[in-house]
């Protein structure tokens, strides 16, 4: 649920809610807080349980598409190529890949950028300065 809240992001809420309730408060809201999440938690896992007993095995049915669904959201490209329309043998793609020349071949560099010079800045312009025009691109 929270896996998208970092330390930092959670230690401000802490003091937030320091400065907001207080210190006599906060134990009272915090507990609050945990109680009614592990009632909601509750309450999900109870409606889960009721699907699956009143469904019987159907409920593995309905299941079954989304997991579906999940497991194709997590390939790649290549991983769907391979599985779908190569049935799994992806002997294809490394015969390709050793007959690719690496990306240092390709630019001449390690880090994949050419190897070419920077074209030196100019200075920025001054306030209320107009850029020079030039005449051969308009």
């Amino acid at each position: 649920m929270f896996s998208n809240v970092g330390w930092s992001e959670m230690m401000i809420l802490l003091v937030a809610a320091l400065v907001i309730l207080g210190p006599e408060r906060l134990p009272g809201a915090v507990r609050w807080t945990t109680r009614s999440l592990r009632q909601v938690r509750d309450y999900a896992s109870g409606a889960t349980a009721q699907l699956k007993q009143d469904l019987g095995p159907e409920f593995e049915e309905l299941r079954k598409p989304l997991a579906d669904l999940n497991e194709l959201r997590t390939m790649s490209p290549r991983t769907v190529l391979t599985k779908h329309l190569l049935n799994g043998d992806d002997s294809v793609f490394r015969e390709l890949d050793k007959a690719l020349p690496a990306k240092e071949d390709l630019f001449g560099t390690a880090s994949g950028m050419p190897d070419y010079p920077m074209p030196k800045l100019e200075k920025p312009l001054e306030r209320n300065e107009r850029p020079p025009i030039d005449t051969d691109a308009t």
